[in-house]
């Protein structure tokens, strides 16, 4: 991410153990803003949000973990044994290295491969290490957390389909009831937002929909917390449910707010979404061509696989100075496992 605006370039993964290669990897990446001065004055009323605050030292610690993919293959050994791993590496991460707040970048849960019909039970236990430690947190929605199920072919086979295991709190529902049908986007983080108080996440704008994961939070020194320090962005990339897109409507939402709330462009913003924008796919190195180390990202294995479509959310950002970069989950190149952001205010 140190580098040109708008092209994050460091980062590392954890993958989970013993995964194929189409699998989705685990991404951690640690950001350490760096503030130089104090924040300028700021109509508070402007920001209807929660605010984040960092500490007198001037510092402030984030992780991110992406393509979790919680209950992959949930009806085999291999699967569940992966969730372990996952808890494993974030519990370690949080311990470690003791952030400030958690960003939950997409594929939380893989939805289209969870045979039971509440999702937010595997959402509960991808979130679990991070609340349990206190620190708060964020989500963003990836491509396969609201997915339709999809019957496996061997499911078809002489072994047949394997029995629903219903979640317990669902015990007193029917037999037909319980059944393939997965979480939506919205009740997912509605589930998650009513149960737990250190949850950043919200709904989005309705006129967004079915993009439900837009937002904006406020990051402010703990000396002045009417005044903004960094914009933190959260954008529905779409997928799942319904196109892998950035819609020209959260496009216009994104320039309304960023107006509003910052309109001589002069306070620092950070976007985050899930699946990369068509034009990294256009500048990505290809593997077939060999990628130079270190690089431990997936590119060493597969192509970008980026949006469907281009609807002008990046055109708004490449000509909004006020933004520094854009962090997303996918197929790239990261060096190192942190990066440093300097940003004088």
């Amino acid at each position: 991410m140190a580098g040109t605006p708008l092209f994050p370039s460091s980062v590392s993964f954890r993958p989970r153990l013993m995964s194929p290669i189409t699998r989705l990897l685990l991404f951690l990446q640690l950001i350490t803003l760096i503030f130089t001065s104090n924040c300028r004055d700021y109509d508070p009323m402007l920001l209807r949000e929660k605010t984040l605050f960092f500490s007198n030292k001037s510092a402030f610690k984030i992780a991110l973990f992406a393509d979790l993919h919680y209950g992959e293959n949930a009806w085999t050994d291999w699967g569940p044994a992966q969730d372990v791993n996952s808890d494993r590496v974030m519990s370690t991460v949080l311990d470690q290295e003791t952030p400030d707040f958690v960003v939950y970048l997409g594929d939380v849960i893989t939805a289209n491969n969870l045979p039971i019909p509440n999702a937010s039970l595997y959402w509960d236990r991808a979130i679990s290490p991070t609340k349990s430690r206190g620190i708060p947190w964020a989500t963003v929605f990836g491509n396969h957390d609201d997915a339709q199920f999809e019957w496996p072919s061997e499911w078809f086979s002489a072994t047949g389909i394997p029995e629903v295991q219903c979640p317990q709190e669902n015990i007193s529902i029917s037999g037909e009831e319980c059944t393939f049908r997965g979480t939506t986007r919205v009740e997912l983080m509605k589930k998650e937002i009513s149960s737990n108080r250190l949850s950043y996440s919200m709904n989005g704008p309705r006129e967004l929909w079915p993009g439900v994961s837009n937002y904006v939070l406020q990051l402010s020194s703990s000396k002045d917390p009417d005044s903004p320090g960094v914009f933190l962005y959260f954008l529905d990339s779409g997928g799942g449910s319904y196109p892998e897109v950035i819609s020209s409507a959260q496009a216009k939402w994104f320039q309304k707010q960023s107006q509003a709330i910052n309109p001589d462009a002069r306070i620092h913003e950070i976007i985050f979404w899930h699946i990369p924008s068509t034009a990294y796919k256009k500048i990505a190195p290809l593997p077939i061509f060999g990628i130079h180390k270190p690089c431990v990202g997936s590119i060493n294995k597969e192509r970008v696989a980026s949006q469907e479509h281009e609807w002008g959310i990046m055109d708004i950002l490449v000509h909004r100075p006020s933004v520094k970069y854009v962090i997303f989950a996918g197929s790239l190149c990261w060096p190192q496992p942190w990066v440093r952001l300097v940003l004088p205010l």
